[in-house]
């Protein structure tokens, strides 16, 4: 059974100040909320696996493949910033 002392406690655990008008009010739905997991408790899951997951876990990455690189020259080619075979940026101080 949650109380409005219970709603108290969490709340000041979580560092949050309730009113009294919203510790009722939590203590209500707090209330309902339980209710509801009492009708889950109910199932009968006594031949059903476990499942943490609803799919399937499988690494979709690829395998790296080494693969040339651009030249400097294609690197460098759409850009007006570019000083002695280099990017060229904007002054630090």
């Amino acid at each position: 059974m949650i109380n409005k002392e219970i709603v108290r406690h969490v709340a000041e655990l979580a560092r949050l100040k309730l009113s009294e008008e919203e510790i009722e009010k939590y203590s209500e739905q707090f209330e309902h909320i339980l209710e509801a997991f009492k009708i889950l408790d109910e199932v009968d899951t006594e031949d059903v696996e476990p499942s943490f997951h609803p799919l399937e876990i499988k690494n979709v990455f690829r395998e790296d493949e080494v693969e040339s690189g651009l030249s400097q020259e294609k690197a460098l080619l759409n850009t007006k910033h570019k000083e002695k075979g280099y990017f060229k940026g904007p002054r630090i101080v």
